[in-house]
């Protein structure tokens, strides 16, 4: 598992993570922002009227209102993006991050109401007898790009698994077993079961579910994000100085944080922003295609609202939540991911400024002293003996109080390094180091009026953002089954839906993280590329939307 996930990373380097992509994605948003006159402005209060119904129509085509079509992208955009993400956004570049994360999200509510119109143009009625669409059916029918239309489809399809389905049971998982305790195999297994039968149903159903959750989830989510906020008020205004003095300059080290620089806090941020919000992925289109409309535009005016729900408010109440409680710069104790520790040569501190520079160039790739630690580590009942040999880095943190165990028992004997990795699987390492993505929202939450009680929130939120987010990708990828194979591939597909869902409970939560970055990216490009030629139609397409007196 460890050697896939040097290969997820590698990847991701070329990919999600490369200096170029976040400049491709704030590029499209930027130019039709420009290019259609700032509509995620222009059009804010329409939106609302259209999702309130005031311009329906009786026999308006389409399978769901509205406001359902508006929940079920909500749902697959609103999950473990804005508790873990954030979480993980603020660990990787400091509060920095959270501005860029802000310029995806505005940015991004045109690129939505520019995909979700472009594809409601073009939707069909599917085989089963449901309106299907995407960027997949432009791509196709207008462009003539069938094999543009196929990747797309076929990527889709992986994010969906990527997405939709590993990342918001893993999350879950993590989080009921945190909080509860619950064996991980028993909550995956449980809502793998209540996944198969609300999925099954299709999009009646599944939009009658999500139109639900969504939002109680919310108004849950937000009480309990306020009263972490409201209970730490002194530290508002310095968050929020934070988030902006470091904007383009990176933010600084800090307590058992070693620092971000610019690039990375806005390649972070900008990642982030697009797994929370899916702005410029192309999986919004699909669900909106479902609407009751007989208008394009008015659909992807829908759309625009979600960046700013899901992004703009749902995420900066928890980036709020960690800065002014202070935990993200503080170790706590933990159980070791492999795939985030690292064992180097000598001894290092993270109170010494110049080994705070040192390791930071040696985490993020730049020319350092540091060197991996190759050797031996002799433990006795727990600790190593030979401690000053090698300092241990997890969660881009230098470890503290590190011990060595075999399940509940402490550790006797001598562990093998090679390239500063262990080498031996079957003894858990154990210590304090910083933590990222649900584990750092979940401990934040506990600094409020609730109390521990807040992390109780944190455990529901993900439990209702992340399996909505499921069922939501579950339509996502049944869809793009149908393009690719027609209607019989659809029950192929969610049985193994709902099997790697329950995989994804008990499998290691980096590994996760770094699948589902690396397949937004192949989902993303091809859809940025097909809006983007159509950029005069859709310019045509608003004007002839306008020019009804009954719009306006």
């Amino acid at each position: 598992m460890e050697s896939f996930n040097q290969f997820l990373l590698a990847l991701d380097g070329v990919l999600g993570s490369a200096p170029w992509f976040p400049w491709v994605l704030l590029g499209v948003g930027l130019f039709f922002t420009i290019y259609l006159g700032f509509p995620q402005i222009r059009y804010f209060g329409h939106a609302v009227k259209i999702v309130q119904g005031k311009y329906d129509k009786p026999g308006d085509p389409g399978d769901t209102s509205h406001f359902q079509a508006l929940s079920t992208a909500l749902s697959g955009t609103v999950g473990t993006g804005n508790i873990g993400g954030v979480g993980l956004a603020i660990f990787l570049g400091g509060p920095a991050a959270l501005f860029w994360m802000w310029v995806t999200a505005f940015l991004g509510m045109t690129t939505k109401f520019v995909e979700v119109t472009l594809s409601h143009k073009y939707r069909i009625k599917a085989a089963d007898g449901y309106y299907a669409g995407g960027p997949m059916f432009f791509m196709e029918r207008r462009l003539n790009m069938k094999w543009l239309a196929v990747l797309f489809a076929i990527a889709t399809v992986i994010c969906s698994f990527g997405t939709g389905s590993l990342p918001q049971v893993n999350n879950i998982a993590q989080a009921m077993h945190d909080t509860f305790g619950l064996n991980k195999a028993l909550t995956g297994g449980i809502l793998a079961i209540l996944l198969g039968m609300v999925i099954i149903g299709g999009i009646s159903r599944i939009a009658k579910v999500t139109s639900t959750i969504v939002p109680v989830m919310a108004v849950l989510y937000v009480i309990g994000a306020l009263a972490v906020i409201i209970y730490n008020y002194q530290n508002i205004i310095p968050s929020f100085l934070a988030v902006f003095e470091g904007a383009f300059t990176g933010s600084a080290a800090t307590g058992g944080f070693l620092g971000a620089t610019f690039a990375y806090a806005f390649n972070r941020g900008v990642n982030r922003g697009l797994f929370s919000n899916e702005a410029g992925q192309g999986s919004a289109p699909i669900a909106h295609a479902a609407a009751r409309a007989d208008e394009p535009v008015s659909e992807g005016m829908v759309s625009l609202l979600e960046p700013f729900i899901d992004t703009i408010v749902i995420c900066t109440l928890t980036g709020l939540v960690i800065l002014s409680s202070g935990v993200w710069t503080e170790k706590h104790m933990n159980k070791f991911e492999r795939a985030d520790m690292v064992a180097v040569a000598g001894t290092y501190t993270d109170s010494n400024p110049e080994d705070v520079e040192k390791l930071f160039k040696f985490l993020s790739g730049g020319e350092s002293d540091v060197q991996p630690y190759s050797g031996s580590v002799v433990v006795a009942d727990g600790l190593a003996l030979n401690e000053k040999e090698f300092t241990l880095i997890h969660a881009r943190s230098v470890a503290e109080d590190v011990e060595f165990r075999v399940g509940e028992d402490n550790f006797s004997g001598v562990l093998t390094v090679v390239d500063g990795r262990f080498a031996n699987p079957d003894v858990d390492v154990w210590g304090k180091s910083l933590v990222h993505s649900v584990a750092l929202t979940n401990i934040a939450f506990q600094r409020g009026f609730f109390g521990d009680y807040g992390s109780l929130i944190v455990t529901l939120g993900i439990l209702l953002f992340a399996f909505s987010t499921a069922i939501a990708w579950s339509y996502y990828g049944d869809r793009s089954m149908i393009y690719l194979f027609g209607p019989r591939a659809v029950m192929p597909y969610r049985l193994v839906y709902v099997v790697a869902f329950f995989w994804a409970a008990i499998e290691d939560t980096t590994v996760i993280w770094n699948l589902s970055a690396v397949a937004i990216v192949i989902m993303t490009l091809p859809n940025l590329f097909g809006i983007s030629v159509l950029a005069k139609e859709m310019k045509d397409t608003v004007k002839e939307y306008w020019r009804d007196p009954s719009h306006k």
